[in-house]
């Protein structure tokens, strides 16, 4: 082709014509065809537009065929235990519910009583006891419950409508903490359905004081590790056995929650102590509470309740036989 020479060339003009009838007579095999797509790979968002200014693509979702595999079972929860009958005419009882641990207690002489306290714990003196069993932890919370829900038993504060009772102190994770806002009359009531009873002044002080006779049920130099007391700062009740063991293996009988026992309040024999409180009918209540200091939480200390309506968020109670 010369310069300047701007007409079409014959042979390119008939090549492009037999291409386009090659493409026509293709298409319809092509159309024939059904093809399986590759999916693309996922596109990283670019918000509401591309950087070219065109609207984002949607994400291609792809479902996924669940599998023919079952999912694993959730965890059985750890039963409770359940309470199973005694011979007939008895009660029934928790087995082995923590408050049917029980400590025997070997008959014998113990000393009883302190000359260098409160005047209401004299005079000291020997006291000659048969064996017994006491609980080796206080009653729970989860164990009073049990009791409420084979009974259907109402506490003293349930009665009068307070709010303040023992279903309001037992909140989530205090199962194993004592129960508490109970009165003699309510703890009774437990024992009694237990199979067991409560148990007396004497027998308690005894236990307390463990195979040594010490004032405190570790020794007889006051320590605020050794129980849930005031001064170890605590300020509630906590679980059950939280803190050692005395020398028979019986727990919190200092701290945690004074303890409700079957006797009355009144004189130890040989004492001509008159205390204005010393009632007949009272009952004697027995170890220190959770806001208690040294004095309040000797193994000798004692002081007494209505037993009808008296209950406080640290009374509790244990059982013995």
């Amino acid at each position: 082709m010369r310069n300047g020479d701007h007409r079409p060339s014959y042979v390119i003009v008939i090549l492009f014509a037999l291409l386009s009838l090659l493409l026509v007579a293709c298409g319809d095999v092509v159309d024939q065809v059904e093809a399986t797509p590759t999916p693309r790979p996922a596109q990283t968002s670019q918000g509401a537009g591309s950087a070219n200014g065109q609207a984002a693509r949607s994400p291609t979702i792809i479902a996924i065929r669940p599998t023919d595999i079952p999912p694993p079972p959730p965890p059985t929860p750890t039963a409770r235990s359940t309470r199973t009958p005694l011979p007939a005419g008895a009660a029934t009882v928790a087995v082995p519910a923590i408050t049917d641990v029980m400590v025997e207690i070997p008959a014998g002489t113990f000393s009883l009583g302190n000359d260098n306290s409160d005047p209401n714990e004299a005079p000291a003196q020997q006291m000659d006891l048969p064996a017994f069993k006491i609980d080796a932890y206080e009653v729970t919370n989860a164990d009073f419950a049990d009791f409420v829900q084979a009974t259907g038993y109402q506490t003293y504060r349930e009665r009068q409508g307070s709010q303040q009772n023992w279903r309001w102190a037992y909140k989530d994770g205090k199962d194993n903490h004592p129960v508490v806002f109970v009165t003699f009359d309510d703890a009774k009531a437990f024992c009694t359905w237990a199979g067991k009873r409560l148990p007396t002044e004497f027998e308690w002080e005894k236990a307390a004081r463990g195979p040594k006779n010490f004032l405190y049920p570790w020794g007889n130099t006051y320590d605020a590790t050794k129980f849930n007391g005031k001064d170890g700062g605590l300020r509630q009740t906590t679980s059950v056995g939280s803190y050692p063991a005395n020398g028979y293996g019986v727990f919190d009988m200092a701290g945690n929650v004074k303890e409700w026992v079957d006797s009355p309040y009144l004189a130890y024999p040989g004492s001509s102590y008159k205390d204005p409180h010393y009632n007949a009918s009272y009952r004697s209540i027995r170890g220190g509470g959770w806001f208690d200091g040294a004095k309040y939480v000797l193994s000798t200390n004692r002081n007494g309740g209505d037993p009808k309506i008296t209950a406080n968020d640290d009374i509790g109670f244990r059982c013995a036989k």
